[in-house]
């Protein structure tokens, strides 16, 4: 059975005295006050040695990738490829997920998709050159990334309503179109603009194509951020393109076709996203029963404390029963990545599912646990309530996690004929 070690105890507790110590006291600030919550992200990775870390990590994948390229220019058989996590543990990354959540769940998002969503697209499927260019810089924080797949027309259906397109001419393409929802959007220094290709085709033929763009490039805006319900702390905002003209070098892979298929990467992302929401909406339970607890013991109501009256204890029941079956959640997905097995985008999606809808209705009975205090901002299961809801909707809708969960169940595993379910969809809300 797997339990936290004290390593990872030691680790949690870190983290969440710099949560306690250094954001906490700051969360008006970052949900009110319309700070970016870069600068506090980057003391973050500086006090625990997390951009020094990627540094270091990011010179041995470069290494190797030029030692693989080297031998098979010789015509030799290249050594083993190192597995992405370099022998990581997984749990001292999904640990400080947990802990930012129970005070800001948007410092999560806009971290993820910074360091996760952006700057693993670009390692994953760019040269060395375009690694070296934009990677590191996003994997460290120097700089804040974007992912933008999500438009105004696409909602769920995120590849067959795309309407963004590149075209070329002459060794360049010219780049149109829009993006909403999306993450970091607003501050972005790089942003991962996925398009399609159109020659003249029909838009359900054209191939998928991911550019990497800098802020400031003619024709390319980026919105102030949008006004939203909640995750206050994650900027979201919108992006317009209108004839952006731009290099091969900023295509991703450096030509057509290296890619590899644009919905097999974005079903790489949406599993990866998905199982991170899982340890989200731990933290966010954790926090709502903590201080439910709390609040219980010491309110009074018509002479005894509130936590005595067996209504309020089904409340706080229910809500450990989802703390439990939340961290077990996140033990199996820490115990798949040590066994080297990696997670169904079916069986993402149903953590995701279950995971966010506790969540959000754990959040909300704390706010009716608190009563008209729950429905005041100073206390902060109003925070988490609004925050907790976009789990929901990001990374793909409820109702798409269902989809994608029956899809898998109702298909016939050993028919090649049967389309995987990432291919029959493609949901990719808010990013």
């Amino acid at each position: 059975m797997f339990e936290w070690s004290e390593e990872h105890r030691m680790v949690r507790d870190a983290v969440r005295t710099f949560v306690d110590t250094e954001i906490r006291p700051r969360r008006d600030e970052i949900e009110f006050g319309d700070t970016p919550p870069y600068d506090l992200l980057r003391e973050f990775f500086r006090t625990f040695g997390l951009d020094a870390m990627a540094r270091d990590q990011f010179k041995k994948r470069i290494d190797a990738q030029r030692e693989r390229d080297e031998a098979l220019a010789r015509g030799e058989e290249p050594p083993e490829h190192t597995p992405r996590s370099g022998g990581k543990d997984p749990a001292l990354a999904l640990i400080p997920v947990v802990e930012l959540s129970r005070c800001s769940p948007g410092l999560v998002t806009a971290l993820g998709v910074s360091t996760g969503l952006a700057a693993g697209t670009i390692m994953s499927k760019g040269t060395i050159e375009q690694k070296e260019r934009w990677g590191l810089d996003l994997l460290t924080l120097d700089k804040i990334g974007a992912w933008a797949i999500t438009e105004p027309g696409s909602g769920s259906d995120a590849f067959g309503g795309m309407l963004s397109t590149a075209r070329r001419d002459g060794d360049e393409y010219i780049l149109n179109g829009s993006k909403t929802f999306i993450t970091n959007g607003p501050y972005a220094d790089t942003t991962v603009f996925i398009c399609k290709l159109d020659e003249g085709n029909a838009p359900e033929d054209r191939r998928i194509l991911n550019f990497v763009l800098d802020r400031g490039l003619p024709g390319f805006e980026q919105t102030a951020p949008l006004r939203k319900m909640g995750l206050h702390s994650s900027p979201t905002g919108e992006l317009f393109l209108t004839d952006v003209r731009v290099g091969a070098d900023r295509l991703l892979g450096g030509r057509e076709g290296s890619q590899g298929s644009g919905r097999d990467s974005a079903k790489e992302n949406f599993v990866i996203e998905r199982t991170g929401v899982a340890a989200m909406a731990l933290g966010v339970v954790e926090r709502c029963l903590e201080v439910s607890v709390e609040y219980a013991r010491e309110r009074v109501q018509f002479g005894k404390r509130i936590g005595d009256y067996q209504l309020i204890q089904l409340k706080l029941a229910k809500m450990e029963v989802a703390r439990l079956n939340i961290t077990n959640l996140v033990y199996r997905t820490l115990e798949m990545r040590r066994a080297g097995r990696a997670m169904s985008l079916a069986e993402a999606s149903a953590m995701k599912l279950y995971a966010a809808q506790s969540a959000t209705e754990v959040a909300l009975e704390a706010v009716q646990l608190f009563g008209g205090n729950g429905y005041m901002a100073e206390y902060e299961v109003e925070q988490l309530a609004r925050d907790a809801k976009v789990l929901q909707i990001y990374a793909g809708t409820d109702e798409m996690q269902i989809r994608h969960i029956a899809i898998d169940l109702l298909s016939e595993k050993d028919d090649p004929a049967k389309p995987d379910s990432a291919e029959a969809d493609s949901a990719g809300n808010a990013e």
